[in-house]
């Protein structure tokens, strides 16, 4: 790391040559003086030649230190730490200005006079050097205050952009820690006087109204809201270094936890997450990044960038060294020796604690608490205390939709949150080198109803730890949003704009982080009493099962009636007939919703004895409650029939208006749509499907005299009723919404949704070529079959190699004729291809499905018309240079796991798949780690997501399944614990551990399902038929 130049260099040591004559040197002594006499009158300051430094604190006041000359930069940075009573210092460095007027850090491990040309004239200021994705990981107030000062710096300065709403919202947090609560004289005559961000004169009014509600927030509180709401913009933390592409193209660099960044303008377009990158290095003005060879694929493995001069190239370079190594190790690297001869490359390294070093260091040290002063502050004095419970937030938006509020740290325990929400530690992410797609997601939570209880705790076992990556969604900016109702449509439009940016999506799912144990909760003794308050009765079990579903659902439905909305509507995107047909049969299921899941929150809360209502007994069921709830949900079955026609106006939309494509699109690649858009639509059908599975068995466990039996039993009646109805329906959808998907992901066809056809199966198979077998991935359908291929196409979707209609097709297994394990070769009238599967399961699968395909286009006289485009790049020859591929590209899809897992999945497995949906809080924790750490898991779409609570708006990262096992530990797991399962792929193993024995029996139950395929589709096969086949 840190070439320079790429040659060796020799180093001139000092010495002197045996039998030379010593030189004595020129006397500048005064005639008749002597050496004693000069050093007597000599004052003692040109000895110690001591040096007045200035340094600008962070609430702008100037330190004059005196130091000596031959101080290093460490001795200056300890000096300022230990004036200031500063615990968590790492986090902070000192900076300056050189002589291009570009801020450089002070290093540590060299002397101060060689690194600034003018000690005495200059001016150094106290900065914060590392921002943590989460304040959560701050333990101390008085950290949090000064990056709350910092927060203000970067707003003066506009190194923070961000939009009106969130610059006043900002400043009226501030303003409520600096004076107080409002005052409107006061505070105008403050902003008067204090210039927090240029031109803030127009938006006094937005300030004044925000600063109105903060009433009775103490400055603490406000400095937690500051960085709650800074640490979600784009440019949080960010400092550019201006560069240039190969292609001369002028982009801003950036360094932060997660990896290097890439802007346009203000505009992050690209992210080289550490796990991606293989070495980073400079030479002369060109700084390079050496990514993996899984990453870079076909692509050259070296990315150039070209800056300013050789000394902003190190200066960016050494920064990289530094984020890396604070964020991402556990331990201090260790210093390069020194070669005695010959030297290569920088010695640079990053010489402070690591941040997991400082964590511990302040969890172990316990320091005493030490008063600090505000400045501009009506509170002067707060107490410096190490961890400080991080203040609870009350403000709220609406019913459903909260602020963003504080994450403190508590200890990992499942009864605190089964109705109200409980705050966990911050999480970090952890490295899972294997090809398969992972994303990594920040939390953008709401506020929290609980109190926090204790400081966060760090896990070991792991040398290396990758952070979250950095939010993509702005704040909510404060404005009051409307209550819902089923009007009109546009009564939704929330009045605030989620700013979302899709570069977060990287640009290849081969590398992705995982959530990690680093800043985690650890439990090392689970509170057994406290598990024993609650109930232990099976019912009570099923009943919170009901209440945690219900809760992902909602969620699921704001993807579409918030979020899409206020995207559509900013873009003013969509026609109003769309809009109304959308909105209004979607926002009275939202409503009612709403309604039922505050009645089950409050149910629950009954039943495990968290209230003083009388009469406890007849609150420990749910048949009444469901009762009274599906006789509603059955007046709103006529909404639900109206999805078919949703879902096809809405994909017409899309290819006939260019805008809306466009916000579909982007909108795909927002953290939120973390499933693809059409996927939601299908939820309030899937969900009756769950309402009948769950009642059906508590049913079960019922006996017919238990006083819930009859309740339940009328309320499954009634979902049965519905379900039976909408059946039929929801089989058409999901074909529909598979072909839509498909239509996505394949690069070559144009009219893949046509009438009749059919979504059979996908997945991956090898395709006998001259070069030998090569991964192809094959698509079925009722009257064709497409094989494919993920190249290189920047857009990550698969190009269509063949197209094979079904109409005299034949399958023929051939392993004995081409020697090939799982071989079978199938004749169609235009060609012949020879393919292997991975195993042979997964060819009797492929078999049978073709097979039953081929019998059913038999009875079909229609046949397939379509254009297949015959070139990859027709439209552009031309790719995008390498660090722009991720900006347009389709996001990771269940189709992608399947080419990286080398699987398949037909569409009876989808179909069972929507009876295998889970959510709920889990204890997980990484083979090599010793702590339990507490996570809100959502199983859908054969995959795990992770949550650190049941509130957030998207997920922090999430695991594929396919491909996976799951078992229960054995002996040299080393697990001690009860209701634990394994999740193992390859080399990558996770436990997870539930809080009862049924939650434990319904995980392994559900995953079990998902991953293990069920063979052939056979739902479209007539009864006739499917004799016909079995016979």
């Amino acid at each position: 790391m840190g070439e320079i130049e790429g040659t060796y260099r020799v180093l001139q040591t000092p010495g002197s040559r045996l039998g030379v004559q010593k030189n004595s040197g020129v006397s500048t002594l005064e005639p008749g003086q002597n050496l004693s006499s000069a050093i007597a009158s000599t004052p003692a300051k040109t000895h110690e030649r001591s040096l007045q430094i200035k340094i600008k604190l962070l609430d702008n006041t100037v330190e004059v230190l005196d130091i000596e000359s031959k101080y290093y930069g460490q001795k200056l940075l300890t000096e300022v730490y230990h004036r200031l009573n500063l615990v968590e210092s790492d986090y902070f460095g000192i900076e300056f200005q050189n002589m291009q007027s570009y801020w450089i850090w002070l290093e540590p491990m060299k002397p101060v006079v060689k690194q600034i040309r003018r000690p005495k004239s200059a001016i150094l200021r106290l900065a914060v050097k590392f921002f943590p994705p989460d304040p959560g990981q701050l333990q101390e107030e008085y950290t949090r205050y000064l990056f709350a000062l910092q927060i203000k710096r970067d707003l003066a300065e506009e190194r923070l952009t961000c939009n009106d709403n969130t610059a006043a919202l900002l400043v009226s947090h501030l303003l409520q820690s600096e004076i107080g609560d409002f005052d409107e004289s006061g505070d105008r005559e403050h902003l008067k006087n204090n210039r927090y961000f240029p031109n803030q004169e127009r938006l006094l009014g937005k300030i004044l109204e925000f600063h109105r509600k903060h009433m009775g927030q103490t400055p603490a509180e406000s400095d937690f809201q500051v960085l709650e709401i800074a640490r979600k913009l784009e440019m949080y933390g960010m400092r550019f270094h201006l560069a240039s592409d190969r292609e001369g193209t002028k982009i801003n660099l950036a360094v932060s936890h997660m990896g290097v960044l890439v802007f346009q303008g203000n505009t992050k377009i690209n992210t080289f997450n550490w796990s991606k990158v293989r070495k980073i290095s400079f030479k002369r003005k060109r700084f390079l990044i050496k990514l993996h060879p899984e990453v870079h694929g076909p692509y050259q493995d070296t990315l150039e960038f070209l800056l300013g001069s050789r000394d902003e190239c190190k200066n960016f370079w050494k920064i990289c060294v530094e984020y890396h190594a604070f964020f991402r190790l556990f331990d201090q690297p260790k210093p390069k020796s020194k070669a005695v001869f010959f030297s290569r490359g920088s010695s640079f390294r990053y010489s402070g604690r690591t941040q997991k070093q400082l964590v511990d260091y302040v969890k172990e040290s316990g320091l005493k608490k030490i008063p600090y002063e505000r400045r501009h502050s009506k509170t002067r004095m707060s107490a410096h205390t190490l961890n400080t419970d991080v203040p609870k937030q009350s403000a709220s938006f609406t019913e459903g939709l909260r602020t963003s509020g504080p994450n403190a740290c508590t200890y990992a325990s499942f009864h605190s949150d089964n109705v109200l929400s409980t705050n966990i530690a911050s999480l970090s992410t952890f490295t899972e080198s294997s090809p398969f797609f992972l994303e990594s997601r920040i939390s953008h939570t709401r506020s929290s109803t609980a109190e926090a209880n204790s400081g966060l705790s760090e896990e070991t076992g792991k040398k290396v730890a990758q952070q979250p990556g950095s939010p993509i969604l702005q704040s909510f900016q404060g404005a009051q949003l409307p209550s819902f109702t089923t009007k009109s449509p546009m009564t939704l439009n929330p009045p605030f704009h989620a700013t979302m940016n899709p570069a977060g999506q990287g640009s290849s799912p081969l590398l992705s982080p995982v959530l990690s144990d680093v800043g985690g909760a650890r439990v090392e003794e689970e509170d057994e009493t406290r598990r024993k308050r609650y109930p232990a009765d099976k019912a009570y079990f099923i009943a919170k099962e009901i209440l945690t579903t219900e809760r992902t659902y909602l969620k699921d439905l704001e993807v579409l009636t918030v979020w899409f909305r206020s995207a559509v509507v900013k873009e003013n995107a969509m026609p109003e007939g769309l809009m109304t047909l959308l909105f209004s049969n979607i926002d009275p299921i939202y409503e009612f919703h709403r309604g039922f899941l505050k009645e089950l929150e409050q149910r629950l809360a009954l039943w495990e004895g968290r209230s003083n209502a009388p009469m406890k007994g007849d609150h420990q069921r749910i048949g009444d409650v469901m009762l009274r709830n599906m006789h509603a949900l059955k007046e709103l079955t006529s909404y639900l029939q109206k999805h078919d026609e949703i879902l096809m106006e809405l994909e017409k939309a899309t290819k006939r208006i260019k805008k809306l494509e466009m916000v579909y699109k982007e909108f795909e690649l927002q953290k939120v749509c973390y499933l693809p858009l059409n996927t939601f639509l299908l939820k309030p059908i899937q969900r009756l499907m769950h309402y009948k599975l769950i009642l059906g068995r508590i049913c079960k466990h019922y006996t017919a005299d238990h006083r819930d039996y009859t309740d339940c039993r009328n309320a499954l009646k009634e979902i049965t009723e519905m379900t039976s109805q909408l059946q039929n329906s929801l089989i058409r959808l999901e074909n529909f919404q598979k072909l839509t998907e498909l239509q996505h992901d394949l690069l070559g066809i144009d009219n893949l949704v046509a009438a009749g056809r059919e979504f059979i199966r996908e997945g991956c198979l090898y395709k006998l070529t001259k070069k030998g077998l090569q991964q192809r991935m094959f698509f079925l359908f009722s009257d064709m079959l497409l094989y494919t291929s993920k190249g290189v196409t920047g857009t990550n979707q698969f190009k269509i190699h063949g197209h094979l209609p079904l109409h005299g097709m034949l399958v023929e297994e051939s392993e004995n004729e081409w020697a090939v394990p799982h071989c079978f070769t199938i004749y169609s009238a235009q060609k012949t291809i020879v393919v292997a599967a991975s195993t042979r399961l997964e060819m009797g699968k492929w078999m049978e499905d073709l097979n039953m395909a081929i019998e059913m286009a038999k009875k079909s006289t229609e046949k397939s018309d379509m254009f297949l485009e015959n070139s990859l790049c027709n439209r552009s020859n031309k790719l995008p240079p390498r660090y722009l591929l991720g900006q347009t590209q389709r996001p990771n899809t269940i189709t992608h796991v399947c080419w990286y897992r080398n699987q398949s999945l037909s569409l009876s497995d989808y179909l069972c798949m929507i009876q295998n949906q889970l959510s709920g809080y889990l204890l997980r924790k990484f083979k090599n780690s010793n702590g339990w750490q507490k996570l809100w898991v959502v199983f859908t779409n054969f995959c795990l997501f992770f949550y650190k609570t049941h509130q957030d708006d998207y997920p922090l990262a999430s695991l594929p399944l396919l491909g996976y096992t799951v078992s229960t530990p054995v002996e040299t797991d080393g697990i001690q614990k009860e209701y634990v399962f394994k999740l193992q792929f390859k080399s990558h193993v996770y436990f997870f551990r539930a809080e009862s024995k049924y939650t434990f029996e319904r995980w392994m139950e559900v995953i079990k399902r998902a991953t293990s395929s069920p063979g052939r589709s056979s739902l479209f096969i007539p009864k006739d038929e499917k004799e016909k086949v079995t016979n």
